[in-house]
């Protein structure tokens, strides 16, 4: 047994910063109503309200992708590259 505490690494850190940026931006994307309740400019004949949604759909996924990739590596960092 020691008697010397353990050291804990910090809870918030750049890259959980950016997790959570990853993650928060679809969110306010959407919830910005303003910004994309229009119909110009069209893409192929698609009014822009449709079209901007359905791109973040893919944005959404990718930036999901990378908060979890970036999740995962920092798991394995804090518990000492276990897995």
């Amino acid at each position: 047994m020691s008697d010397a505490p353990e050291v804990r690494p910090p809870v918030v850190t750049p890259v959980r910063v950016v997790i959570a940026l990853c993650l928060l931006a679809p969110f306010v994307a959407m919830l910005w109503v303003g910004s994309y309740a229009k119909v110009d400019p069209a893409f192929i004949g698609i009014p822009f309200f449709y079209w901007y949604q359905m791109l973040w759909v893919l944005i959404s996924t990718g930036l999901t992708m990378t908060a979890y990739k970036l999740w995962q590596r920092d798991q394995r960092a804090r518990h000492g590259g276990a897995k």
